[in-house]
C-alpha cells in the first residue's frame, strides 16, 4: 500500500538491539529490541512496514519504519475502579452534605 507525501503516519525506530542493551537489566526485557514510536508527516511516498522519514510536530526529521496510516489517538485512564468512586462519594458528602436527592 502506497501511502502520499505528507500524510499522517507512526513509525518504529529501534534504540538499542538486544546485543546493545545494558547487562543488568532482566533477562526477558534483554532479549528485546528497546523501540520507540513517533508519528510525524511522511516527507515522501512510502509503502507500509517499509522504511520512511517523517517530520515530527516538533520539526524533528526521524526515520523508522511506517507502522500505521492516519493513527488515531488512543487514550484511557484505565478500568473503573469502584473503591474510588465510594471514596469520591464519601469525599462529597463530607464537602457539601448529602446527595440522596440526585
Amino acid at each position: 500500500m502506497l501511502i502520499e507525501k505528507g500524510t499522517f503516519v507512526r513509525i518504529r525506530k529501534n534504540l538499542l538491539l538486544p546485543n546493545e542493551r545494558i547487562k543488568t537489566i532482566p533477562s526477558e526485557t534483554a532479549k528485546v529490541p528497546f523501540k520507540m514510536w513517533i508519528k510525524g508527516e511522511l516527507l515522501e511516498e512510502a509503502e507500509l512496514f517499509e522504511e520512511a522519514k517523517i517530520i515530527t510536530a516538533t520539526g524533528r526529521i526521524v526515520s523508522g519504519v511506517v507502522k500505521e496510516k492516519t493513527p488515531r489517538y488512543k487514550h484511557s485512564y484505565g478500568d473503573f475502579v469502584e473503591e474510588i468512586y465510594q471514596i469520591r462519594k464519601i469525599i462529597l458528602n463530607e464537602m457539601w452534605g448529602d446527595f440522596d436527592d440526585i
